[in-house]
């Protein structure tokens, strides 16, 4: 009796094992091959940190965690959205349209830090899940946030570098993910004796900055001071090394908080240095000088005749302030930022220099800076341009350029007339290699002897200046102030300008070059009572960080 009933429980368990094969192999092929067939699972590399030139992180990464569901293991569906709803900030009906029973598993929310993780954890609510992940992390906030730009997702949901460094560089701190590849079971799990392979991830690329942080920040602090004293809309200041054209800071405000980007609309996150036009004013003076000089037009001695306004064809160009002082010298018209004196200049340099001079200082093409979003200014063919345009062009007004490409072509006429490519990466680190960025010549524009003479020519501009600056003593600084009307539909608004200032210290080795841009400043129109006072506290406090010595 014992023998045929053990003889009939083999039989069954047999007959059982023969259904369930039947059923896998004939009416669920499908299903079979998905799960016995290997399962593949990415794994994501961390991505590359950035340092200041010194080593100071500016963006590092931390852990955060994904927080997931798993419907079939809820039990207290109530319970467990209205614990979430109060943790996560999420109203409750958002999460319960979330909970598809059908699901195995439904991602909620991503980026919770750890304190948060334990609360939600704490309480052993089944069915809520944690896979751990890294988060974008900036120590310094909002320092350098056009600079830097921020971490974002794309279309897929995956990290993706947006706008500054993180954009340009996305590829290289992103790093090439891995792969893991297991044998899986009937229930999805791992079977251990099966197929296991794994494909490391290869982190990615960390990048050490020209940045300054120092610099960052004295820059930021004299910005700020500015904006709120001269009630400007906007305000930007680039510091570069003008012989290399490094970056050593850049600040625009207002600003965004970069671990917070989602709480501020895109008009935030574009980089005015690098995407916005602007008409440069006075400050583009210098450029045309010096092109004059360079082609044996005028001496700085030379004498104009300064007796009123100029008429070209039905226009008529007058000094700023419309007074005239008869007969000055070629630096004198820098000094007072004649009008009618650079028309002068540029009818004695003459119309196609001037159209090739603006070209020869890369006015009509991008900087190729290595910050995402970069704009371009466009010069029109000269065939299409008016004997006014040739006019105006000589004082800054009627050409549209980028506040990079005014500081790149005025770093030109300083460091003995090289045109170089600005950049704000210094090294590319990785744990095979380490990539140095040299500094590019890009062409070489004016002569050595060129340089000297306009560094001297807007040495006198700031010592000779109407405006009485608060400069520091014993130091020579070079520089030029710059008040453009801003056009609207075809004509400028007079009560709206941009002002700003463009200069360097100290003038016989230049250590850097500034350029002060504030936007429509309402307290006064000019650049010489506005960003001219911004540059000049820069200044004192880079004096003194660089530990310059004052002039022999």
């Amino acid at each position: 009796m014992k023998t045929k009933l053990l003889f009939i429980g083999f039989l069954i368990l047999y007959l059982l094992i023969i259904v369930k094969l039947f059923f896998l192999q004939i009416l669920s092929p499908f299903k079979v091959s998905q799960d016995l067939y290997l399962r593949s699972q990415k794994l994501h590399p961390e991505r590359g940190k950035i340092f200041d030139r010194n080593l100071t992180p500016l963006a590092l990464n931390q852990n955060s965690y994904l927080v997931y569901l798993e419907p079939k293991k809820i039990t207290d569906k109530l319970k467990l959205t209205r614990f979430l709803s109060d943790k996560l900030e999420m109203p409750e009906a958002s999460l319960e349209a979330k909970i598809d029973e059908t699901k195995d598993w439904i991602a909620i929310v991503s980026g919770i830090d750890e304190n948060k993780k334990k609360e939600i954890a704490g309480l052993n609510i089944s069915g809520i899940g944690f896979e751990q992940q890294m988060k974008r992390f900036y120590p310094e906030a909002s320092l350098s946030a056009h600079l830097l730009g921020f971490v974002g997702k794309d279309k897929l949901g995956e990290d993706t570098g947006y706008f500054g460094v993180e954009g340009f560089y996305n590829q290289d701190l992103n790093g090439l993910p891995g792969l893991l590849e297991s044998e899986r079971d009937l229930n999805g799990h791992p079977i251990f004796i099966g197929v296991q392979n794994k494909v490391d991830p290869e982190n990615g690329r960390d990048l050490v900055l020209t940045i300054d942080k120092t610099v960052q920040e004295i820059a930021k602090k004299r910005l700020l001071e500015g904006i709120e004293k001269y009630k400007a809309k906007q305000g930007c200041v680039i510091i570069a090394d003008p012989n290399t054209m490094a970056i050593l800071s850049l600040v625009c405000l207002p600003d965004y908080d970069v671990d917070k980007y989602y709480q501020f609309s895109e008009d935030y996150f574009k980089n005015p240095t690098v995407s916005d036009l602007y008409e440069p004013g006075s400050i583009f003076k210098p450029l045309i000088m010096a092109a004059a000089i360079e082609e044996k037009k005028i001496k700085p001695q030379d004498t104009y005749q300064e007796d009123g306004p100029v008429t070209i064809g039905e226009y008529k160009i007058k000094t700023w302030d419309d007074k005239y002082e008869g007969k000055i010298s070629m630096t004198r018209i820098l000094e007072k930022s004649s009008n009618v004196g650079m028309v002068y200049v540029g009818e004695k340099l003459g119309k196609d220099k001037i159209y090739q001079y603006l070209e020869k200082y890369g006015l009509g093409e991008p900087t190729g800076i290595d910050l995402q979003g970069e704009n371009s200014s466009y010069i029109k063919p000269e065939s299409n341009w008016y004997p006014i345009d040739f006019s105006t062009v000589t004082f800054g007004q009627g050409i549209a350029i980028t506040p990079m490409q005014m500081l790149r072509a005025f770093a030109s006429l300083i460091n003995g007339g090289n045109l170089m490519k600005p950049y704000v990466v210094d090294k590319i680190l990785s744990q095979k290699e380490e990539i140095k960025i040299r500094p590019k010549l890009e062409k070489k524009v004016i002569s050595d002897f060129t340089s000297e003479i306009i560094k001297k020519m807007l040495t006198s501009t700031v010592e000779n200046a109407e405006a009485k600056w608060d400069r520091p003593q014993g130091y020579k600084i070079g520089g030029k102030t710059g008040t453009a009307q801003v056009p609207i539909q075809g004509h400028y608004d007079p009560s709206k300008t941009n002002a700003s200032f463009i200069g360097f210290a100290p003038v016989d080795k230049p250590k850097f070059i500034a350029l002060v841009i504030y936007k429509e400043p309402q307290t006064s129109p000019w650049g010489s009572e506005t960003a001219a006072p911004t540059f000049f506290e820069i200044a004192k406090d880079l004096i003194v960080y660089y530990g310059i010595s004052p002039s022999q």
